[in-house]
């Protein structure tokens, strides 16, 4: 059977699949987001069906439920506590002209649970912020939020992203790369190539796994005597390893988001120095809440170069409705891109939000904006 365009019948709301969780290590943080997310769609306007990935990379069909998708005196949530059967799981179909999506028991009849219009993957992290997810939505043909293949895969590996932003002409900070072969073949060459660099451009240096995000796995290394720790803790969650100099200086981010006539920049935002904690890290993110200061403290000059440079980093990367870009204003006044993120932190206080609100686009209008930008865009080769 043919996928109906809800577009086309007005008797029949578009439904959306609100995926999240994952298999990465930002797994809780994907579950709070898409209890935000759950919380702000239109319900007059949508269907929503909820669909959580387990940390083992089952798709289970999970309660409608935002408040236990939120972190609770200090404990984090999982689509294991969300799940409405141990063993039950989703199936996508895998055909382009068919979108109803099956539920399935061990020993119990396959149950329709409708079709689907679009997906909004609030995954983070690899196996869904990464390109997977959306190679395989792609092969279904299912439309999505955010990112396609290319630039979610480039927004998740921060080598090649500081590669395409130096093709692009980017201000990028140094950098050094431990693949995983170098390690395993030679450790001490690859850690006296560390100490090398740290030489030129001089300590504390910050040791971080090439493809994950919400600061997991981060360690500022102030000598030589850290640095196989770091090395080590990084590779716990990705066997590539970038290691960043400092740049001393101001954390300003600044949120991009696809309109009809473009991508256009949000008001920037300042992250300051969390007191307690020696950077922004996953604590002063997610436990301790430390909050950015939304619009960022800039010259009309400064604010209008940084979101030059987010909607530029935006086009660089092939991105596709969203992304926060994180650049560092250095102490001589220029901006060096640090990163972007093709699906942020998005709950009401993130800062991607944060920016928006200021910037006159409120998070239900948020929400409902991505929604719309992913069902006019076709999937595959655009």
């Amino acid at each position: 059977m043919s996928s109906e365009n809800p577009t086309q019948n007005p008797d029949r709301k578009p439904r959306v699949a609100v995926v999240f969780g994952g298999r990465s290590s930002e797994h809780a943080i994907s579950v709070v987001t898409a209890g935000a997310v759950l919380r702000a769609i239109d319900r007059t306007k949508y269907d929503v069906l909820p669909i959580g990935i387990t940390t083992d990379g089952r798709w289970a069909l999970t309660a409608d439920d935002p408040e236990r998708m939120a972190i609770a005196d200090r404990a984090l949530p999982s689509v294991e506590q969300l799940a409405e059967s141990a063993e039950g799981e989703v199936l996508l179909p895998v055909a382009p002209d068919r979108r109803e999506v099956v539920y399935s028991e061990p020993g119990a009849v396959p149950k329709a649970l409708g079709e689907v219009d679009v997906v909004f993957p609030v995954l983070h992290g690899p196996y869904g912020e990464d390109g997977t997810l959306q190679g395989m939505l792609d092969l279904a043909g299912i439309p999505y939020v955010g990112a396609g293949v290319l630039a979610s895969a480039v927004g998740q590996d921060k080598e090649y992203m500081k590669r395409i932003f130096i093709s692009y002409g980017l201000p990028v900070g140094p950098y050094e790369v431990i693949r995983p072969r170098e390690w395993q073949a030679d450790p001490v060459a690859a850690r006296r190539k560390i100490v090398d660099f740290a030489d030129e451009h001089g300590w504390p240096l910050f040791v971080k796994p090439a493809r994950a995000g919400s600061s997991m796995g981060i360690t500022k290394v102030d000598d030589a005597d850290g640095l196989d720790a770091a090395i080590e803790e990084a590779r716990r969650h990705d066997p590539k390893v970038v290691v960043e100099a400092l740049v001393r200086g101001r954390e300003i981010e600044c949120g991009v988001l696809e309109f009809e006539d473009g991508p256009r920049a949000s008001v920037p935002a300042e992250i300051p120095p969390v007191e307690a904690h020696s950077f922004y890290d996953f604590e002063a993110k997610y436990i301790d809440s430390a909050s950015g200061i939304v619009p960022a403290p800039l010259t009309d000059e400064e604010t209008r170069r940084v979101q030059e440079l987010a909607v530029r980093a935006f086009d660089a990367t092939s991105c596709e409705g969203l992304v926060r870009a994180d650049f560092f204003l250095g102490e001589d006044g220029e901006f060096v891109i640090n990163e972007i993120n093709t699906m942020p932190g998005f709950t009401p206080i993130s800062m991607y939000p944060r920016m928006w609100q200021e910037s006159g686009v409120g998070y239900p209008e948020l929400v409902d904006r991505l929604i719309q930008a992913a069902l006019r865009r076709p999937t595959g080769l655009r």
